[in-house]
């Protein structure tokens, strides 16, 4: 049989299988962006069918071929062009291998195995799973935008989260003192990249800063999963209380204060000890008495 006969085949059994697919119930998937992705078909081959007896296959929700096995062998004829190296099959599990999978690649795919037999194919079995592809997002991060003042104890923050799906549920900032916890509730922007399809979020903030505490910011990411991602804490110190300008001033007054007294103090002083020397006292009288009444005897 030939390339044409088994592409014949193959349009046929998709035709059969849509209507077979109806009501088939579908397993959920998932794998992250960039990395590879497995859709399972969970056949169990309980009469031990040769791989060279099936015809095996997926599809994606647009009827695209990812993978073809006819007769034990790949067929890349009837594979799109977007998946072509991108699949491997695991015959021990019966799942496919997407490698390199995007967030385009999310949905749903569909295998399908036949018994090739004289008559043609025959449908043995099918499934359906649905894909979902997710994107890690980066920790979020703070970054200052305007720093408060000296006149203003407003601060400007904004936080940043890039390259993630889905698109997050809530993103937030709080604020925790040693005696209380506060949660600011903003408007979140957000972006998508036209090829990836990636999200990149962010949120601002502008706030009064308590005077006399410490404080922490967090910002904080709640993704799809309602997992939450934090940033590292942002600290800010205690602004230092300002001095009463009339306290302030108090110690230097006094201060100049006593030196003025004790520098006149130590004046007065020298003052009286010069007025001291220059006037006789009884002492110097008695004295000079005396000397004259040696002077007199010799002279007698």
């Amino acid at each position: 049989m030939g390339i044409c006969d088994s592409t014949m085949g193959l349009s046929n059994t998709l035709f059969v299988m849509a209507l077979l697919l109806s009501g088939v119930a579908s397993i959920e998937s998932q794998a992250y962006f960039n990395k590879t992705g497995e859709l399972p078909c969970h056949f169990t081959n309980s009469q031990n069918i040769s791989l060279d007896e099936l015809v095996v296959f997926w599809q994606d929700q647009h009827k695209l071929v990812l993978h073809e096995l006819f007769k034990g062998k790949e067929n890349l004829q009837n594979v799109h062009l977007k998946y072509k190296g991108r699949t491997s099959f695991d015959k021990d599990n019966w799942t496919l291998r997407l490698h390199n999978v995007q967030i385009k690649d999310k949905g749903t795919y569909h295998c399908f195995i036949h018994y090739k037999g004289p008559k043609g194919l025959v449908p043995m079995h099918q499934m359906s799973s649905d894909l979902s592809v997710i994107a890690n997002f980066s920790q979020p991060e703070i970054t200052v935008t305007s720093n408060r003042t000296e006149n203003s104890g407003v601060i400007n923050l904004t936080c940043s989260s890039i390259h993630g799906y889905p698109e997050p549920k809530e993103m937030y900032f709080q604020l925790n003192t040693e005696n209380s916890t506060t949660k600011y509730d903003t408007v979140m922007k957000k972006s998508q990249n036209n090829v990836t399809e990636l999200y990149n979020v962010s949120v601002s903030l502008s706030f009064s800063v308590p005077e006399a505490h410490n404080v922490s910011v967090f910002c904080a990411l709640k993704l799809e999963t309602l997992e939450i991602l934090l940033s590292l804490p942002f600290n800010i110190d205690a602004k230092p209380k300002e001095q009463d300008p009339k306290q302030g001033h108090f110690p230097w007054i006094a201060a100049v204060l006593v030196m003025f007294v004790v520098f006149c103090g130590m004046m007065s002083f020298k003052s009286l000890r010069r007025r001291k020397k220059q006037q006789p006292g009884p002492s110097r009288e008695c004295e000079t008495l005396k000397m004259k009444r040696k002077e007199s005897e010799q002279t007698n």
